[in-house]
This record gives structure tokens, sequence and C-alpha cells, in this order.
């Protein structure tokens, strides 16, 4: 093993690998609930070469490999379940070209949300990309990779929709472009005309390959947004409403929230509309169009507009939100955990009745968070539940309860979004066998010997 160490530091230099037991211990763990596991080694690479190099040698070696962002997804995705080597990618953070005129941006491997939106601002302000509401270390290769979402997943999908090429080094170490960036010097296009081929990364947890460059299409950035709240009391009306104002094609977001807290919200639904516009005439008029697909609601007595005075509204309009993080805190001890299904937008019902009864049934505080996904085609439902991670029988029953969503969520037809291994395993028993076997033998063709990620995406 301390073969291992010193090709690594050959490899990156001593400054940047470490087998210490507190670096070990740090990167053995998430913010969530699965349990943890410590790599033997973690490095820091700052090239494609050296991330080349570093799987190379565990190839020979039959080490794992454990690509990791920001490691904030919650449910243990980058947790080393069989140790090895944690490529912690955060030194590959330089944004390499903006196309303005091609409205797209190549980032390495390791570039964070907050390091994008920050240059756009600075260099490029009439451009935009669109950004999740986790924390802004988050990364913007690991939010595609997990199909993230974001302000802009209303109009044009999940985050990874919005990729227009990548640059992966395999498990077996070769290096591939994907997308237009295969035969062109543009990064445009994730595939078509040509056979669209990151499919074969992105939703694999790093079990396929290590993203080290990655295009993300750039969109208008509006000279005004503002922010509208609409409240209704049934939840039997929220699918149609938020299906009604996505198909409308004005809105930028559209979420509905269901908590306890505040009190003044309690038992009541509350859908946030972000508009848009580069002149008030516009975005009067997307107001308009708002007021008048609901109206209807509004005569029944079903529903209203909430007033929404002007100090609400920059934290409505934040990116990212920070209601995640502040939610996180309700609890003493300050943890939160979620799954998150992705499904047609008609069992919210079902859903928000699901969340009360294991909240009652679990004692736990709640709350939920439902995103329309390219323009009502879908959501993304959350079961959230706070616990304390000095009490380890809080973490039992949200854990308990959070498997419990799953499974009624993938028997409502929904499918778990960023599953932890025991959701993905739920997901394989129920997935068709066939699709299955085509699974696994994309696998072992893109890393015959099993080094990367393990355990997860795993049939056996």
């Amino acid at each position: 093993m301390s073969d291992i160490h010193e090709d690594l530091a050959r490899i990156v230099g001593k400054n940047w690998v470490s087998s210490q037991k507190e670096e070990r211990y740090l990167y053995g763990r998430d913010p969530g609930l699965m349990p943890p596991h410590e790599p033997e080694y973690v490095v820091m690479p700052k090239t494609t070469e050296e991330v080349q190099e570093i799987v190379k040698l565990a190839n020979r070696e039959k080490v794992p490999v454990v690509p990791k962002g920001a490691g904030l997804s919650l449910t243990g995705l980058v947790i080393p379940q069989r140790g090895g080597i944690l490529l912690d990618m955060k030194r590959m953070d330089k944004i390499l070209e903006v196309n303005d005129k091609a409205g797209y941006v190549i980032v390495e491997g390791g570039t964070t949300h907050a390091t994008l939106k920050s240059h756009l601002m600075k260099h490029y302000p009439h451009l935009r990309h669109s950004m999740p509401d986790s924390p802004p270390i988050a990364t913007i290769v690991a939010n595609a990779v997990i199909h993230g979402q974001g302000r802009l997943t209303q109009q044009h999908g999940f985050n990874s929709d919005m990729v227009s090429g990548l640059e992966v080094v395999l498990g077996t170490g070769e290096l591939c472009r994907i997308g237009s960036c295969a035969v062109s010097q543009y990064w445009f296009s994730k595939g078509p005309p040509m056979p669209d081929l990151t499919g074969l990364f992105l939703g694999w947890f790093g079990t396929t390959g290590v993203i080290t460059k990655l295009g993300m299409k750039l969109y208008p950035c509006k000279k005004i947004r503002d922010a509208m709240m609409f409240l209704t009391d049934r939840a039997d009306l929220v699918p149609d409403i938020m299906r009604k104002l996505g198909r409308t094609e004005m809105m930028e977001d559209i979420v509905s929230s269901f908590a306890p807290l505040p009190l003044r919200l309690k038992g009541n639904f509350n859908i946030l509309i972000i508009i848009t516009g580069d002149s008030e005439e516009e975005v009067e008029f997307k107001r308009k169009m708002a007021w008048d697909t609901l109206w209807e609601y509004f005569e029944s007595r079903d529903g209203g507009f909430l007033s929404v005075p002007p100090d609400m509204k920059p934290a409505l309009l934040a990116m990212p939100s920070k209601d995640t993080t502040r939610f996180a805190d309700t609890s003493k001890g300050g943890g939160f955990e979620y799954s998150g299904p992705i499904t047609p937008i008609e069992k919210y019902p079902e859903f928000i009745a699901k969340l009360e009864e294991l909240a009652s049934k679990y004692k736990l505080f709640y709350a939920s968070s439902a995103r329309v996904i390219d323009g009502g085609h879908s959501m993304m439902f959350s079961f959230s539940y706070t616990f304390n991670r000095a009490d380890p029988d809080s973490m039992v029953r949200v854990k308990t309860a959070l498997d419990e969503a799953a499974e009624f969520a993938l028997e409502q037809g929904g499918v778990i979004w960023k599953p932890n291994i025991d959701e993905q395993k739920m997901v394989m028993e129920r997935m068709d066998p066939n699709t299955l076997k085509l699974m696994m033998k994309l696998k072992e063709l893109l890393d015959p010997n099993g080094i990367m990620n393990p355990g997860n995406w795993e049939a056996k």
C-alpha cells in the first residue's frame, strides 16, 4: 500500500495526496444518513492527464476509485463503499471557454456553480446558467451527473439535458470526448445529429468514468426577475395549477412547497412562480398570464395570490435559495435528508398524504417541495425530514421513513432521484430484466476491472 502512496505522489505531487487518518475520516462520510466508509487515499489531481494516470494505476493494482465533487448529495453517492482512492476534483476548477454566440461554457470537472455564476456576472452579465438550490460549492459536473435541477429546469428540463459535451476518462484510463466536440472544436451539442453517448456517464454516479470537462448551455439573463406566490389549501388542485402555469411557457420556475412552518402558511400549499423579462411591459404581461391562468381558482375561492412585499422578494429570488439550509437547522442537531422521486405531477396529492403519514408515524418534522420539470412533463417531489445528529434514534426514524417513502414512490410509478445504494436496489428489483442486463454489460465494458465507485448500480 505504501507503493501506491508513492505512485500517487509521483503523479500529483506529495502535497496533493494523503493517507492520514483525519483526511480519510472526513472523506469517508457525507451530510446524510448513509454509514461511513473511509478511503485508503485521498488525491487531488490538477489535470486530465493526472486523472488518467491515477485510473491506470488503480487498474494495475485493482484499487477502487471514487470521483468526488463537493459531496453534497446527502445519499452517500461518493462514500467509498470499498475504500481505495478518493479522487477529489476541486483543483480542476477552471472555466475554459465561454462561447457567447453559441451559448455554452466549458468547465473542468471540479468547477463550482458559484465560480461560474461569479464569472458570468463579471464578464458576461447577459448570460446565465441553471443554478441548483444546493450550496454554492456544489460542482457543475456532479449536479449534471445526478440529473440535478435548477432555476431553469421548468423551461429546459434537467440540468443534464443542458449538457453540450463531455470529456471523460474511462475506467480503463482511456480518454474520450462525447458530443460535437468529438469531431469539432465547438461544444454545441451533446449528441445529435450523432448518437448521444452522454447517457453512458450521466446518472451513473461515476461508475463508468470520470468527467474531466463538461460543456453546459447558457441562457439569456433577463434584466428583470419577479416572484409571485399562489396559495391553495387543496392538494388535489395543485397538479392542475402547476400544469396550467407550465403550459403557458411564460414562467421561469414553478415550485410548490408544503410545511408546518411558518405558522401563517400552515395547511396551505404555497406555489412560487418566478417570471422574468427585459422590460416592465414583458414582466407585466407574464404577471397577467399567471393571473388569467389561475383566475378560476380565485373565483371559486379555492386559492388566491399572496401579496409579496418588496423586502421578501430578494429571498424568494435568491440563486441558490437558502431555504434548504434553513430547513436543515429546524431540528436541534442540524441534519436532514430527503427522498426525491421524479414522477408525473398528477401524483402530488398521494405523495403529500404519504409525507404527513410518515411524519406522524415516526414523529418527525417535515417539509416538501415539488419543482415542475420541462413545462410539466414531470416533477421532482421531496419527502424531507430533519434529524438530530446527536440522537441516533432520530436518525434511524428518518432513515426508516425515507425507505418507506422510496418504496411508496416506486409503487406509485415514480423513479427515485439520486438514489442511495439501498434505493438503487429497489429500482433495479423493479427494472425490466433486459434493461438491467444492458446496464451491467455497459458497466463491464467501460470499467472491466470494476474499480469505478463500486457498490453503486450493482445488480449483485
